[in-house]
């Protein structure tokens, strides 16, 4: 009894994927709005020394990958969320940040995988309480801190997202490889590469809820400078900067420098 659906979305990327998926047509009309929020409000850089590939993992890996969280956060004190493709890998990329860095006095808050709503509202508190100093929130990809929650202005300064949000290969994402492939469509970035970038859209949404926002988004995962990943970027992600561990401070300085 409808004669239309309009659908609205900030993770809509990209849009031929959702439009397929939601059962539109090519007859369909889709619109790009592009952002109320003045982009150079937000600092883009894509870290492309380290990743989250299994091939890849090892303590060498976690402690790169530590440094660089390290780095990002020093350039300004302040609320950042850090988030992982898994619980495991968190903990992993933690200890080994604790090992390197305990004695430099950020406080550090872990999200655990079965959190009640009491502990939910005490972890999202420690955001919104006005404290001096910095304070890392150490969560997962598509996890309960990384969508529908508002922390404005101060509350949250950046987010980090280690690696592209892959979900893990099982027999139901398989499924929809095989049926994409054999529609001649390509069938990893359906079951794979599509879901995971809307996991990193969301996550990196947290940081500019407001007009008033500043704040920095760090991509880290060498795989974001692939075309595959760049073109699955907003708009206001275009104008990324590539950080190396050992320049990505300065960068970030650099960009506070111009809010203070």
């Amino acid at each position: 009894r409808g004669i239309s659906s309009i659908l609205f979305s900030a993770t809509f990327l990209p849009i031929q994927y959702y439009k397929n998926l939601l059962g539109g047509t090519k007859e369909d009309y889709e619109v790009y709005a592009h952002s109320t929020f003045e982009s150079h409000k937000c600092k883009i850089v894509v870290g492309n020394q380290v990743t989250s590939k299994y091939t890849r993992r090892s303590a060498e890996e976690y402690d790169r990958i530590a440094t660089y969280i390290y780095e990002l956060t020093k350039a300004k004190q302040g609320n950042y969320l850090v988030f992982f493709p898994s619980h495991l890998f968190l903990e992993q990329v933690y200890l080994s940040y604790l090992v390197q860095y305990e004695d430099i006095g950020v406080s550090c808050l872990i999200q655990s995988e079965h959190m009640s709503e009491q502990d939910r509202e005490a972890f999202l508190k420690r955001f919104e309480d006005t404290e001096e100093g910095t304070l890392l929130g150490f969560c997962v990809l598509g996890g309960i801190f990384s969508e529908g929650i508002d922390l404005t202005e101060d509350k949250l300064i950046g987010a980090i997202i280690v690696g592209t949000g892959l979900p893990q290969v099982c027999f139901e994402r398989e499924l929809l490889k095989e049926y994409f492939d054999a529609k001649g469509q390509n069938g990893f970035d359906y079951a794979y590469r599509y879901p995971g970038m809307n996991k990193v859209l969301q996550a990196g949404g947290r940081v500019i809820r407001t007009a008033e926002d500043v704040g920095m988004i760090a991509l880290l995962d060498e795989r974001f400078l692939d075309s595959s990943y760049k073109k699955m970027f907003p708009k206001e992600w275009e104008h990324f900067q590539v950080a190396t561990v050992s320049n990505c401070q300065v960068i970030l300085k650099d960009f506070w420098a111009g809010w203070q």
